[in-house]
């Protein structure tokens, strides 16, 4: 009889499912980076919410063309990337971001100046591809315990790591094609 109900339950959810094989893929991926992520699932979850919220209250508070700003979380620390047209934008952007629930900390490293070029945009996603895919080949350094974000040629790492992981990352990056500078914003574990 149980065999029944489980078949009958897995009709249905089989039925409701029909054309979503994206949505379970996607599950699948997302299940898979919170399992081999050190933080736990609470922050991994609060980290997307910090990070939409942040986007939503950026781009509300700065729709010009002239603002290019970007935020990337982890474990609650927020780091702000981009372009602003002056400091009062970029000190304003830093305290909107801090004042989001269950942000700790916030690395401001938003630059005064004209938007980023096109080339440029697409120069930091090759490196920041680069730096990944050499990640992944190295068993010193579980890529999912860290984030990689580049801005202008400059790879800014972020993750819960010991100093070994923490070390071979920062090689990896700093020795990684078109990479001007490396910012570690590393938490340091045992």
């Amino acid at each position: 009889m149980n065999k029944l109900i489980y078949l009958a339950l897995a009709g249905v959810v089989v039925a409701q499912l029909q054309g979503c094989a994206a949505a379970v893929v996607g599950g699948a991926a997302v299940g898979t980076s919170v399992v081999l992520d050190r933080r736990t699932t609470g922050v991994y979850v609060s980290d997307q919410e910090i990070e939409l919220q942040a986007m939503d209250r950026l781009g509300k508070a700065y729709p010009s063309a002239s603002n290019s700003i970007s935020a990337t979380s982890y474990n609650k620390q927020v780091l702000l990337t981009g372009q602003v047209q002056d400091e009062a934008t970029r000190s304003d952007a830093a305290s909107r971001a801090k004042a989001i629930p269950d942000v700790r900390t916030v690395f401001n490293e938003l630059s005064v100046g004209p938007v980023s070029s096109f080339s440029t945009d697409a120069n930091d996603t090759a490196i920041t591809s680069n730096v990944k895919a050499r990640l992944l080949g190295r068993d010193k350094v579980p890529s999912s315990t860290m984030k990689v974000v580049t801005e202008s040629g400059v790879v800014y790492l972020m993750g819960l790591v010991t100093p070994a992981e923490a070390k071979e990352a920062t090689d990896i990056a700093s020795s990684s094609t078109g990479v001007t500078k490396v910012v570690t914003l590393f938490e340091i574990i045992n």
